[in-house]
């Protein structure tokens, strides 16, 4: 099958390579249940060597710089109580960790996760991280941007292989709240 984005050799339906993810993502894929049909979330090899923005657009189709998303676990704090959760942003912006995450979460204090944490708590490799799959009391934010686009490219819970999800399934997500300006444009103070 052709991929909707970049420029893939081969883009194959989820649901038809549950092995290449990772238990919790394939597990996610079994029981999805969203608006948009399992099928059309796409899995792509690609080459962990290549896995820096600036390459991998090189290698696998510059649209993908403005289609793709990265997804990172925050750590709230509030008090003695802690909250998880995942943000979803375009590669081209960074997440509002201080503003609108902090606000969201109702935390006194929001961080990046430390990355034992992260892989621990999502099972996934560090790199590869994605919003399909994550514990299902987690919240998962996601920047209105990315629900905006036809397909957007995401980590697939491994570094080796991503996922092209159509944008509007992200709002679908267990957990999932859409957010104004979550991501912020780099450089943009």
């Amino acid at each position: 099958m052709r991929a909707p984005i970049g420029d893939f050799d081969h883009a194959t339906p989820a649901p038809d390579c549950l092995d290449e993810l990772t238990g919790p993502v394939a597990d996610a894929v079994r029981r999805w249940s969203g608006t948009v049909p399992a099928d059309e979330i796409l899995y792509v090899e690609t080459d962990p060597r290549w896995a820096d923005t600036a390459v991998f657009v090189e290698h696998y189709g510059r649209d993908l710089l403005e289609r793709s998303a990265n997804c990172v676990v925050v750590v709230g704090k509030r008090g003695s109580e802690t909250t998880l959760a995942a943000c979803v942003v375009l590669s081209t912006t960074r997440v509002d960790v201080n503003g609108v995450v902090r606000r969201q979460l109702g935390a006194r204090k929001a961080s990046f996760a430390p990355m034992d944490t992260a892989t621990g708590e999502t099972g996934m490799e560090y790199g590869g991280i994605t919003p399909i799959g994550l514990p299902a009391d987690w919240p998962v934010l996601v920047d209105s941007a990315v629900v905006d686009l036809p397909y957007v490219l995401v980590g697939s819970g491994r570094r080796r292989g991503k996922l092209l999800v159509p944008g509007k399934a992200f709002a679908h997500l267990p957990g999932a709240v859409v957010l104004e300006g979550l991501g912020q444009v780099l450089g943009a103070a």
